[in-house]
């Protein structure tokens, strides 16, 4: 699998640059007679630390508004309550396997099994099982709205001694400077408003404490560009970035993941695309301040124009059930060291 981590993304300015002879893509299978190709150079703070990633990185523009029929919490609800019985057994196969997971956890730096973390949008409980490779289990609270996914997480063994609760990523039950490590893993493309629930994590994080957020990446091919904004939200690496400056956040990194067999190409965009990590350093609540709520569950819906929703957000989802399996063909297909 494929991973690039991109350092000190606070502060990155990218510039179009040619890739020096014989640097490739960490990870990849790309020989160095594709490695000339244009790239974007990332640089930090430092003048002398740089990460080349590949040109397909940088995301398309779109417009501000975009249906995204499943990027509201009942319509995610109820996509769920029938997701959730394949999950684990079609839906992770093709998108987010163990060995990503494992990749995508080592920011979060799960060195002391005395932690305390929080799991939001913790689902089926296949990222808790990960993170209590590292940490006690009964150190461990599992949240999500969806009881149904939940269910399936209270019948894995591992994961027994772990809390498990029903919440709103965007208003978490916990207090404030209260966990050690906040990881959430494939949740945010449901979120109405991401800069609510990445301002949360802060907010319940102890100082020192890291957020993980582990989520899709925005697709350049125009036709899977159409799909992803019909569906959910898919953020754009510097999304990402803004949303934890502007929480508080400090040390702000972003390593990219994806399926081995994609051999590091993200023009698909994916579902599981990128794991940021950053740092709370200070006390207390986050320093942005923010109005009502995007959405309010509560609040009476036209039942007609959510189940049009419902059906036509699970539609376009099923594209993103191909693209891996069209991948893992050219994988097959395509001799090993040319591009995909």
């Amino acid at each position: 699998m494929a991973s690039v981590m991109l350092s000190g993304a606070e502060s990155l300015k990218p510039i179009r640059a040619i890739a020096p002879s014989g640097i490739g893509l960490a990870g990849s299978d790309f020989p160095k007679r594709f490695s000339s190709q244009k790239a974007l150079v990332c640089y930090t703070r430092n003048p002398r630390t740089r990460t080349i990633a590949p040109k397909c990185s940088l995301s398309s523009s779109r417009p501000v508004s975009q249906p995204r029929f499943i990027q509201h919490k009942q319509e995610a609800f109820w996509f769920y309550r029938f997701l959730s019985i394949v999950y684990d057994h079609i839906i992770n196969p093709g998108h987010w396997t163990e060995d990503m997971r494992d990749e995508a956890l080592e920011p979060a730096d799960l060195y002391d099994r005395n932690m305390t973390v929080v799991d939001v949008g913790g689902g089926t409980g296949f990222t808790t099982l990960g993170i209590v490779k590292h940490v006690d289990a009964k150190n461990v609270t599992i949240l999500d709205q969806s009881p149904h996914q939940l269910a399936k997480a209270k019948e894995k063994e591992p994961l027994k001694e772990c809390r498990i609760i029903e919440g709103d990523a965007e208003d978490l039950p916990f207090p404030t400077d209260y966990a050690d490590r906040y990881i959430s893993a494939g949740s945010i493309e449901y979120w109405p408003d991401p800069q609510r629930g990445i301002r949360e994590a802060y907010r319940v994080l102890k100082i020192g404490g890291k957020a993980c957020i582990i989520g899709p990446v925005h697709p350049t091919f125009w036709l899977s560009r159409f799909f992803a904004d019909m569906w959910m939200l898919f953020p754009k690496e510097e999304e990402y970035i803004e949303w934890f400056r502007k929480a508080g956040f400090k040390n702000v990194q972003i390593k990219r993941i994806g399926p081995k067999w994609y051999r590091g190409v993200r023009r698909h965009g994916l579902i599981m695309g990128c794991s940021v990590t950053g740092e709370k350093p200070y006390t207390g609540d986050s320093p942005l301040q923010l109005g009502p709520k995007v959405e309010d569950v509560k609040k009476p819906v036209n039942k007609f124009v959510f189940l049009l929703r419902l059906i036509l957000g699970a539609i376009v989802a099923a594209y993103f059930l191909v693209i891996p399996i069209y991948m893992w063909l050219k994988d097959k297909i395509v001799p090993k060291g040319w591009p995909i």
